[in-house]
C-alpha cells in the first residue's frame, strides 16, 4: 500500500498540451523515471476531466472534432508509458447529482460535445493504448454519511454498474477521500459508506484511496488539539474501510502540510494554515502518522 507514486499536475491536459498540435512530455516523463528509480508503481491521471483543460480547448472542440482530441490524447499519453504505468484515472468526477440530471452526470464539456458515451469511448481507448494497466474511474464525496454523499454513491454505483453491464474496461474504482471535520464532538457514521463498499465489490471491482486527507479548517482550538482530533478522523476512517478485501491501496494527498492544496484554497479564521497531511511543514510526523502506522499495520 506505500509503493505507489501518485502524480500532482504532471499528467493533467494543461500541462501536457500547449497547443492543439503539440505534447510536452518532460514533467511526466521525469515524474516516470524518478517513480521507476525508487521502484515505486506509477498512477496515471487524468486522462479525461472536466478540470485542467487547456485555453485553447474551448476554441478547437465541437462536436466533429471533440473525439478525436479525446482518443488522440489518451492514445499519445497513455501508449507513451504504456507497461510503465500501474493504474490510471481515466475518467475523473464525472457525477454531479447538483446538476439534475436524470444519470446524474455532470454536465461538462465533455458530456455537452459527445453525451454521455464519451465514458466508454475514454475507457476503451485507454484499454487499447495501454491493455496492462488498472484502469479506475475517480470521484469524490462518497464517504460520509449525509444525504448528499448517499445521492452522490447511487449515482456512481449507477454508472458503474451501467459500465460493468456493458463490458467496458473498468477495473478499479479510486476514491479520492477528501474527509472534513466540521467539529471536534462530532463522529463520523460510515454505514452508507460500507453499504456502497460491498456493492462495489459485488461489481468485482478493486478499490484504491487516492487523496486522502482531512480538512481541518472548520475546527478551532490549539494546533495540538486539532492534530488530535485529525489523527482521530484518519484511525476511524482506515479501520473502517481496511474491513473491504478490495480495497488495495491508500494514498495521501500530498505528504507534508507545506504541500497541500487546502492552503491555496482559503484561510482559516484564525489565520493559522490547515494541517491535513501525516507530515507538518518541516517534515516532521504528526499523530496523523501515528495514526495511519497503527491501523495499516493490523492488517
Amino acid at each position: 500500500m506505500f509503493d505507489h507514486c501518485p502524480p500532482q499536475n504532471e499528467m493533467q491536459w494543461q500541462a501536457l498540451r500547449p497547443a492543439p498540435e503539440s505534447f510536452d512530455f518532460t514533467p511526466a516523463d521525469a515524474l516516470v523515471t524518478a517513480a521507476e528509480a525508487c521502484q515505486q508503481r506509477l498512477r496515471g491521471q487524468s486522462l479525461c476531466w472536466h478540470k485542467s483543460l487547456p485555453k485553447w480547448f474551448q476554441d478547437v472542440a465541437t462536436p466533429d472534432t471533440a473525439a478525436q482530441l479525446l482518443t488522440e490524447h489518451i492514445r499519445r499519453v497513455a501508449g507513451r508509458y504504456a507497461r510503465r504505468v500501474h493504474s490510471w484515472d481515466v475518467v475523473c468526477e464525472a457525477i454531479e447529482v447538483k446538476d439534475r440530471r436524470p444519470d446524474g452526470l455532470r454536465i461538462t464539456p465533455w458530456l455537452h460535445l459527445l453525451g454521455p458515451d464519451y465514458l466508454e469511448l475514454a475507457f476503451r481507448t485507454a484499454s487499447e493504448a495501454d491493455p496492462n494497466a488498472l484502469l479506475t474511474y475517480n470521484d469524490y464525496g462518497l464517504e460520509l454519511d449525509s444525504p448528499f454523499n448517499a445521492r452522490k454513491r447511487e449515482a456512481v454505483l449507477n454508472l458503474l454498474r451501467s459500465l460493468r453491464s456493458r463490458r467496458v474496461p473498468l477495473h478499479a474504482l479510486s476514491l479520492q477521500a477528501h474527509l472534513i471535520a466540521l467539529n471536534m464532538t462530532e463522529t463520523p457514521s460510515w454505514k452508507g459508506f460500507h453499504k456502497f463498499l460491498d456493492e462495489v465489490q459485488k461489481l468485482n471491482l478493486q478499490v484504491f484511496v487516492t487523496a486522502l486527507d482531512v480538512d481541518d479548517f472548520h475546527l478551532a482550538g490549539i494546533v495540538r488539539s486539532r492534530d488530535s482530533f485529525v489523527a482521530g478522523l484518519y484511525r476511524d476512517f482506515l479501520r473502517n474501510i481496511l474491513r473491504h478485501t478490495s480495497i488495495k491501496a491508500v494514498l495521501t494527498c500530498g505528504l507534508s502540510d507545506r504541500d497541500t492544496w487546502l492552503n491555496s484554497e482559503r484561510r482559516r479564521q484564525d489565520g493559522l494554515p490547515e494541517r491535513p497531511l501525516p507530515f507538518d511543514k518541516d517534515l516532521k510526523p504528526k499523530p496523523a502518522f501515528d495514526a495511519m502506522r497503527e491501523e495499516l499495520s493490523r492488517m
